[in-house]
């Protein structure tokens, strides 16, 4: 097959390359990839990363991706999750050749262990869970046989039809695959093929009261669908001679499994356990707080699918597990803001300042994103009153610090040069006000005056601004890796991770914001709407810093 459509000169990551050779080689004449979430909780960064491979590789080769779900488990799973998954890849900016369900299959998946259990290759087995778990033996020491191993085919058959009539209870009996009780892999010293499990399923409803395990569902699901590179991550290799083993047994399409190692950050976890866990005992907002490293989390605090697409293409895809720096994934974020954002002012400390020489407003043509000239310019109110941030006056002058001091000059961005003239203190010695003058030639683009001034404040008008909340992130946990550390990795959570500005002033502009639009408030960073915002409350939330501000301790 011609694959001149891959880039000569870019180098192939080892999953591309065998992909590649398989089809140099002639083994497929297409391939078809899936991407197979359980739908028990929302899909996070490390999921990203999976789909970025899953769907890219397809794309990259010709091929066609499937979207598979799970739901061989129905005490955890739920049609919400089912609908953010979809939702979630979607926004990465893939689509599905077709979508499925694992429950597509169980009447097949029903022959299929039949079948084995004809060939002598399955049997029902009356051991509990514990009592498996004690014969299973060691990674050093054999397995024992269960005393049901050597049951007839015809008993086998007739205890597995009656575990799916419902006759036995939770627990009572199981179905496992006749593999190799020596087995130096512990998964295949027999492994469960099915168990009992009295639950209403999403999707079938109470149809079946005995469910596949992953290892028995997963490779013959991707048989049926004729997957030619299954792609999972590194924790899946020794479920590989499983996945071999039954396809080989039943005599069905040949999928094979490759491995790769998932895609981790620090300052969080990806386990989805414990993401339910934050959520259920309200440590977040939901599975959607910005704080969360969920795609939909990340969605609303203002990242952006192009950014999370390029940070998994530049953590790569590799073969032994690491934990990239999270400052990777924020570059990525911010180099792209920085092309899309429009410019917007906002003050979240305001101190008034007033234009004693300026008698009526005077509008100005300010761009909105000097990255990208198509956006033009958006006009803005210059009134006798502004506020600019607090922080912005000082009363001692310091060295290098450009900051508006009484008979000093400063430029007000987009506006004009002016001079602090005096300032007002109430009985506590705070200051309420600024007197400044402005001067008319100084108009910024237009600028006559000749005079030389260092540093530009961002500044709101009085009149016209507009009252916002602001959300600001940082890490949510204290410590690089939660997972390492001793105890309960809730102890490391960190308690500033989310401090909120109940009323900032912004301009005029940002009351017309939309899910749409991302935004970088001048000096102080990238802000995005967030999907709780009303007409009567304005909601920001901070998606990055204009640069790396968080240090180590």
């Amino acid at each position: 097959m011609e694959t001149s459509h891959i880039e000569e000169n870019k180098s192939l990551n080892f999953i591309e390359e065998i992909i590649d050779n398989d089809l140099k080689e002639g083994k497929y004449d297409s391939i078809l990839t899936r991407f197979p979430p359980e739908p028990n909780g929302y899909l996070h960064l490390g999921h990203a990363s999976s789909i970025c491979l899953n769907f890219g590789v397809a794309k990259k080769f010709g091929g066609k991706t499937n979207l598979r779900f799970d739901d061989t488990n129905p005490v955890t799973e739920d049609t919400e999750y089912v609908e953010s998954i979809q939702e979630d890849v979607q926004w990465l900016g893939f689509e599905w050749a077709d979508i499925f369900y694992a429950s597509d299959y169980f009447d097949q998946l029903y022959d299929f262990a039949v079948q084995l259990i004809k060939q002598g290759d399955a049997y029902v087995c009356d051991l509990t869970s514990d009592e498996i778990a004690a014969q299973k033996g060691t990674p050093t020491e054999v397995g024992t046989n269960s005393p049901y191993r050597n049951r007839t085919v015809e008993e086998n058959l007739q205890l597995f039809a009656d575990m799916k009539a419902g006759k036995y209870k939770e627990g009572e009996k199981t179905l496992r695959a006749k593999i190799d009780m020596t087995s130096t892999n512990m998964l295949m010293r027999d492994p469960l093929l099915y168990r009992i499990k009295f639950a209403h399923h999403h999707r079938t409803g109470d149809k079946w009261c005995i469910y596949p395990m992953y290892d028995f569902a997963h490779g013959q699901s991707d048989s049926i669908e004729k997957i030619t590179h299954s792609i999972c991550t590194l924790e899946f290799v020794p479920h590989r001679e499983v996945y071999d083993w039954c396809i080989e047994k039943l005599g069905i399409y040949p999928s094979k499994q490759y491995e790769f190692a998932r895609v981790n950050v620090n300052y969080t976890v990806m386990s989805k356990r414990k993401l339910k866990q934050l959520v259920e005992e309200q440590h977040v907002a939901g599975w959607d707080d910005p704080r969360m490293p969920t795609i939909s989390g990340m969605r609303r605090r203002g990242y952006t699918a192009s950014a999370i697409r390029e940070f998994c293409d530049r953590a790569g895809i590799a073969k032994r597990e690491k934990i990239n720096d999270i400052s990777l994934l924020e570059f990525c974020v911010r180099e792209d803001l920085n092309k899309i954002a429009l410019r917007r002012m906002a003050v979240f400390n305001p101190v008034k300042v007033i234009i004693s020489n300026l008698e009526n407003e005077i509008l100005l043509d300010i761009e909105n994103n000097p990255e990208d000239e198509t956006t033009g310019n958006r006009q803005v109110a210059f009134t006798k009153e502004i506020y600019i941030e607090r922080e912005d006056f000082v009363e001692e002058p310091q060295k290098k610090v450009f900051k508006m001091e009484v008979g000093k000059t400063i430029r007000l961005k987009g506006a004009f040069i002016v001079t602090c003239d005096s300032v007002v203190k109430d009985a506590d010695g705070s200051i309420t006000e600024i007197h400044c003058s402005y001067h008319p030639d100084s108009k910024s683009g237009q600028d006559t005056s000749g005079i030389k001034v260092q540093g530009t404040l961002h500044w709101v008008s009085v009149q016209y601004a507009v009252p916002v909340e602001v959300r600001e992130y940082n890490r949510l946990f204290k410590v690089e890796n939660p997972n390492a550390e001793e105890g309960d990795f809730k102890e490391y959570i960190n308690e500033h991770s989310l401090d909120i500005i109940p009323t900032a002033y912004a301009e005029p502009e940002l009351a017309k914001a939309t899910l749409n639009d991302h935004f970088q408030f001048l000096r102080k960073g990238y802000f995005y709407l967030d999907k709780d915002s009303t007409k009567d409350k304005i909601i920001f939330n901070k998606t990055v810093g204009l640069k790396d501000g968080f240090t180590k301790k």
